[in-house]
């Protein structure tokens, strides 16, 4: 396998496509082409057609797909809130990738356009997909691929940019479309695994819910929520409790069936509300008796914590060949400079720690990954796809 990304900041449209073609080119070397992907700011909104068609002429790619973006990843650069184009390229032997664009039926409330002939999930496949925020329920398609290919990943990220309906662009081949979700199911002999990192880091122990219903946690460990809460904020130090105070979150523990719990094995979500009369906690998402959480704060050291020590355990887990590897990086458009105060911060722990592979990606309106085997959209996250050959026997 082989992989080239290139990044241009050029505000003309014409010399931004020559710069990213001409690295990509130089590091692709003639391999054949069979997953370009481009992503791209509004700032080339008038030469959309142009950029697209430059690349599909100069490459021939067997699939050809890409978004606008608030904000571009490639190489080892992070470009927000200006001019950037990005393009990934992988020539990936004996991997079939089948494209598609879905549209959703609000009559029928159904997801339509998924390809003629899927893929059966002993084949193992793998979901790209870049979904349009503003015409497309993302959760519908995750929870229609987590029944039917369960523990298959789908990662990706919502294009991002636009101010208002009809104003992301989303590129399928010689198409471009102002709504739906584009993707592609990957199935083959290519590894790909993936990061999730939710900017969070646990605080406290592991509670049980005793009591509650739908968004509501009502008691933990037979005790109103509320005291729970408590407990573990006096037992927090002071750095600690002021961004308790600043910004709580609950972590969900995706799998119920393992023994014991760590970073990545949690959904994390907002505290909504706190109602101080019955102790009760309301968070932005579904809980049932049952379940096992645990309280998360999130802020800029915590962020980068938690996707070094993700990302190191990945590698250290993965077996990758780093020199014929690619990865795909999908930030939220809340992080980078407005979380780290720095540009290049998840970008530079990828390289950093998985080394100089070809990274290529966007800042999303919120990102697609999975945890605990099954597949999520998240906010503030970092969701990154590694490529790498087949793991060694």
């Amino acid at each position: 396998m082989r992989f080239a990304s290139a990044l241009s900041t050029s505000t003309s449209s014409r010399e931004a496509l020559e710069q990213a073609c001409r690295d990509a080119a130089d590091q692709i070397q003639g391999e054949p082409i069979h997953l370009a992907l481009l992503f791209l700011s509004q700032h080339h909104e008038k030469h959309f057609e142009e950029i697209a068609r430059g690349i599909r002429e100069r490459f021939r790619p067997e699939t050809f797909l890409g978004c606008t973006a608030g904000g571009v990843i490639g190489k080892d650069r992070e470009v927000e809130n200006r001019a950037g184009l990005t393009l990934w390229l992988a020539s990936l032997p004996g991997e079939r990738v089948r494209p598609f664009h879905l549209r959703f039926d609000p009559e029928e409330k159904e997801v339509r356009g998924w390809p003629e002939t899927m893929p059966a999930p002993s084949d193992k496949p793998a979901f790209l997909l870049l979904p349009d925020p503003f015409t497309t329920p993302a959760d519908d398609i995750l929870e229609k691929l987590n029944h039917d290919y369960a523990g298959a990943p789908v990662f990706g990220g919502m294009a991002s940019g636009a101010m208002m309906p009809g104003q992301n662009r989303l590129f399928l081949n010689e198409e471009i479309f102002e709504e739906g979700a584009v993707g592609a199911v990957l199935t083959g002999p290519a590894e790909i695994r993936t990061v999730v990192s939710q900017g969070c880091r646990p605080v406290g122990k592991p509670l049980v819910i005793t009591q509650g219903e739908k968004n509501v946690i009502q008691t933990l460990g037979g005790q109103p929520a509320l005291k729970k809460l408590q407990e573990v904020f006096a037992a927090l130090s002071p750095a600690d409790q002021q961004l308790f105070q600043r910004g709580l979150h609950v972590g969900r523990v995706v799998n119920e069936l393992q023994q014991s719990f760590r970073r990545g094995d949690f959904i994390v979500r907002n505290v909504m509300g706190i109602d101080s009369e019955s102790g009760a906690i309301a968070i932005g998402d579904f809980v049932r008796k049952g379940q096992t959480v645990q309280f998360h704060v999130r802020d800029a050291d915590s962020a980068r914590e938690d996707l070094k020590l993700l990302l190191s355990r990945e590698k250290q887990e993965g077996q990758f060949r780093e020199a014929a590897s690619g990865a795909l990086l999908f930030s939220c458009n809340g992080r980078g400079v407005h979380l780290f105060g720095e540009p290049n911060c998840d970008v530079g722990a990828v390289r950093e720690i998985l080394g100089a592979l070809p990274v290529a990606g966007f800042f999303a309106q919120g990102e697609i990954g999975p945890i605990g085997g099954r597949n999520f959209l998240h906010g503030f996250t970092a969701s990154l796809a590694i490529f790498s050959e087949p793991a060694l026997p």
